[in-house]
């Protein structure tokens, strides 16, 4: 195989033991990360795959982290709160909140989404090495690099609508962000703009939070004493956010005349 395809079997290896480490410490409660660990796992190998979906084997992996990264995704936001609470002295708040986390965890862990994405990547190196071998991997460079330029499109279009909406912008931030990481010999950003599609996506990620809290908090009467600081800070947040999207235009986008 080339070198590149080479590179790609190393990393998805490195991530399926990530995974299986993440897994097991889940499984063993031996700390607060392991859900985090494995949802930044999960998205590694996501963003990996997904400029290789054409291909077969491929898909079927990105299909299934997809999966699972809808499945873990609201227990992640429970943990986030529960930590905030607690960081706030909510603490009759955080633990009221703790049997259903839990229960999530061990929900996640006999998960047919979890056992899906485990099995695929065992299967994948050798569904890899099968695709090499028949020539069905030629293109895989021109579909990288394809992928990226669509993903900047799409920032660039988002950036310069008027009336762009910050969780779309959010999504596509991170899209690029995360390919370009995934695959840096074949992006043709340079550190400038990585840095200021890293900040964005962090204000972004600011702003989702204090919006998502406060949507929350209609539902969970004993998050309202939060929602004071949480709409004061969802201003900032928002300023912020409007800030660093001012930024990464003038490094992504020119104005179309």
């Amino acid at each position: 195989m080339s070198a590149l395809l080479d590179d790609v079997q190393r990393h998805v290896l490195r991530i399926q033991v990530r995974l299986f480490a993440c897994h097991e410490r889940l499984q063993a409660n031996t700390d607060s990360e392991a859900l985090h660990d494995l949802r930044i796992a999960l998205r590694q190998l996501r963003s990996l795959l997904r400029p290789l979906t054409a291909i077969a084997t491929c898909a079927e992996l990105q299909q299934r982290a997809a999966e699972l990264g809808r499945v873990s995704s609201p227990l992640r936001d429970l943990e986030v709160l529960q930590a905030y609470l607690l960081q706030q002295g909510l603490v009759d708040a955080a633990q009221a909140r703790e049997p259903q986390l839990q229960q999530g965890y061990a929900q996640l862990l006999s998960s047919a989404a979890l056992t899906n994405v485990l099995s695929a990547l065992d299967q994948w190196p050798w569904q890899w090495q099968t695709a090499a071998a028949s020539g069905e991997l030629g293109a895989v460079r021109k579909l990288i690099r394809k992928r990226m330029r669509k993903d900047r499109t799409r920032l660039t279009q988002a950036l310069l609508d008027p009336e762009h909406d910050r969780h779309r912008l959010r999504l596509l931030v991170k899209r690029l962000r995360y390919s370009a990481e995934a695959y840096p010999q074949l992006s043709d950003m340079n550190r400038a703009q990585l840095r200021v599609l890293k900040k964005a996506q962090s204000a972004l990620g600011d702003w989702h939070d204090q919006w998502q809290w406060l949507l929350r908090a209609e539902a969970e009467a004993d998050l309202q004493p939060c929602v004071p600081v949480w709409r004061s800070t969802l201003l900032a947040a928002q300023a912020e956010a409007d800030s660093a999207l001012q930024v990464l235009t003038s490094k992504f986008a020119q104005p179309i005349e």
